[in-house]
């Protein structure tokens, strides 16, 4: 076959490989679990010979060794999503923070607002015709291969086979490094009582025949257990979890009412561990595409009975949210948010959901605020929220007035801070507690 032939011919060492990074160029990495850790690794051999190179991703699982104080004047991060391993980095000046809506990104490379020198990838091996898998994360790295100048994969045999518009052809490689090692597995999130007692009223909202989308996190990842006795539940998101696994399993997620793509999991990218990875090898249930599929808000409104869970730092008593930044040092990203919360408003019988615990700092600050901390970002804004949820259950705000908001706002948060709450809505007028008249007849 002429593409094995083509197949040997590019066949590299990772440091030969990654020659073809000069001074100046922008790399871009594919992000999440499929992150290749070996050609990173090839580019932080290469980083003493070179100047003023930007890496541009998403979050990634490895460690991010380019953001380290040594590689100062020689790598530079762009971050698209902040991830813990670079955040130290991007508050101390070494890095920045491109805030950008997810369905957003890949318009960048596409228009050469962001030109895209070097594109590395993590792959499957090959089909009997030439194709690679971009296996568990398509996200934006089909794009940035597409519109990249020089595009590097690292093919390894642990990387699963996954369906949807999820292939690249040999063809389309310009070198590669054969690999095999785990891949990247993200740690599960630690679920407390507070994460359940969050869950339980977010699964309140959540009727048979709902389609799914849950962010990052303890809440969502607490959502889905609570789920076990619906019927025919759905999924489209730009990311699932190894939560998903039980519900398959149990036959409770059958996509057999969703009625766009139906009986299929649309997903960007998967966040899980090994028992997630080999799930969806060569499962057709999963069906992966770019973010700007997954997260285009027209797409998302298409599929009745949407519900979007994600989570925040902090809402303020106007429905505010802050998603990204704690005051001034950002902390995340704006991700998919408000991409899927407008899919889900625009939806029928859609749900986009906040979901917050009322407390942080082992319950010593309120995460309802009067008004957001001093440099925090809003990435949802008042116009768009719909339903907020704590653990003391359920406030919704569309269409309601500043002082309903307040009220219903109040009404969730820890009881410890409400007093504090009420003394700031009597100050600014925004609501004032029932006075008792007295008449006389």
């Amino acid at each position: 076959m002429s593409w094995e032939i083509d197949y040997k011919k590019k066949l590299r060492t990772a440091d030969e490989a990654l020659h073809c990074v000069q001074s100046g160029m922008r790399v871009y990495i594919q992000p999440g679990c499929a992150e290749p850790e070996t050609l990173v690794e090839a580019l932080m051999r290469r980083g003493p010979f070179v100047e003023d190179v930007e890496i541009v991703h998403m979050m990634t699982m490895g460690t991010a060794p380019y953001v380290s104080r040594e590689m100062i004047g020689h790598f530079r991060h762009n971050a698209m999503f902040i991830g813990g391993n670079v955040r130290d980095a991007v508050n101390d000046g070494r890095a920045d923070y491109t805030p950008i809506y997810l369905s957003e990104i890949e318009a960048l490379f596409e228009s050469g607002e962001m030109p895209i020198d070097v594109a590395l990838l993590e792959l499957s091996p090959p089909d009997s015709h030439g194709f690679c898998s971009f296996g568990v994360g398509v996200d934006t790295s089909l794009t940035a291969a597409k519109y990249a100048r020089y595009v590097v994969a690292q093919i390894n045999d642990q990387m699963p086979r996954t369906y949807g518009d999820s292939f690249i052809h040999v063809t389309e490689l310009d070198a590669i490094v054969d690999s095999s090692r785990p891949l990247c597995a993200i740690k599960q999130s630690q679920i407390t009582d507070m994460h359940r007692a969050i869950a339980r009223n977010v699964a309140g909202l959540i009727d048979d025949g709902a389609v799914l989308q849950t962010g990052i996190g303890g809440i969502p990842d607490a959502v889905l257990p609570f789920l076990m006795d619906r019927k025919d539940l759905a999924v489209h998101s730009e990311l699932v979890s190894d939560g998903v696994i039980p519900l398959i399993d149990a036959g409770v997620l059958t996509g057999a009412r969703k009625n766009f793509k139906p009986r299929k999991i649309i997903l960007g990218f998967a966040l899980g561990t090994k028992k997630l990875f080999d799930f969806v090898d060569n499962n057709p249930i999963f069906e992966f595409h770019p973010t700007a599929y997954t997260n285009d808000p027209a797409l998302i409104a298409r599929n009745d009975n949407m519900v979007a869970i994600n989570s925040a730092l902090q809402v303020d008593l106007t429905g505010q949210v802050c998603s990204d930044s704690i005051g001034s040092q950002f902390y995340s990203g704006i991700g998919g948010q408000v991409d899927f919360l407008r899919g889900a408003s625009r939806a029928k019988n859609g749900k986009p959901i906040i979901a917050i615990s009322s407390t942080a700092k082992n319950g010593t600050i309120s995460r309802i605020v009067p008004t957001l901390s001093s440099g925090a970002g809003v990435v949802t804004s008042r116009g768009l929220i719909r339903y907020v949820v704590t653990e003391y259950g359920v406030a919704y705000l569309h269409g309601k007035t500043i002082r309903e908001r307040a009220q219903a706002l109040i009404d969730i948060a820890h009881p410890k801070f409400r007093e504090e709450l009420y003394e700031f809505c009597e100050k600014t007028k925004w609501l004032q507690r029932p006075v008792t008249v007295e008449t006389t007849l």
